[in-house]
């Protein structure tokens, strides 16, 4: 359970003093790295502060832990997306490769597209996959997924739906 309140700084504060140097050791052993834990610990508490949901002294370490989890998974999913583009370039001549802030934006791109489709359902995520990365035909995504074409046809659609909301969300 969560408490929200208009004056929560003082809640936080003691959130922090309570469970701050448990949480960075919990992160630490399960990262292996202090300075990641330092700033996975400190991302924790931007979130909760940004969700304005302080948990109840009873929930306080479940709750750390679950939003620190989360924070961890992306962590390792971007250094996966960032090695696995890194090494793409690697690939071009030195001449075609993209300068530094090309390629931070590109990282940047590559995570939000990733973070698109990491919500969409797993058979709408793999029938835009098959579609747009590896082109195959309606029919083709149809057998491969054992579904109808009128299911892919709505799979498409709702996969495109997401990524263009989101697209058009940020220039706003």
């Amino acid at each position: 359970m969560s408490v929200s309140t208009p004056s929560s700084a003082p809640i936080i504060e003691i959130l922090h003093n309570d469970h701050h140097s448990w949480l960075r050791g919990w992160l630490r052993k399960r990262l292996g790295n202090a300075f990641d834990a330092a700033d996975i610990a400190h991302d924790t508490y931007v979130r909760i502060i940004a969700s304005g949901n302080i948990p109840t002294p009873d929930q306080s370490r479940c709750y750390l832990t679950q939003i620190a989890n989360g924070l961890v998974i992306d962590l390792y999913r971007r250094r996966q997306i960032e090695t696995a583009y890194l090494e793409a370039i690697q690939l071009l001549p030195n001449a075609e490769a993209p300068a530094e802030e090309m390629r931070a934006q590109v990282i940047e791109a590559l995570i939000e597209i990733d973070t698109i489709l990491h919500n969409l359902p797993r058979k709408v995520r793999a029938a835009l996959l098959l579609c747009k990365i590896d082109g195959l035909s309606y029919r083709e995504i149809a057998e491969q997924l054992h579904v109808s074409m009128s299911s892919v046809e709505k799979y498409i659609a709702l996969g495109l739906r997401a990524c263009y909301q989101v697209m058009y969300e940020s220039r706003n």
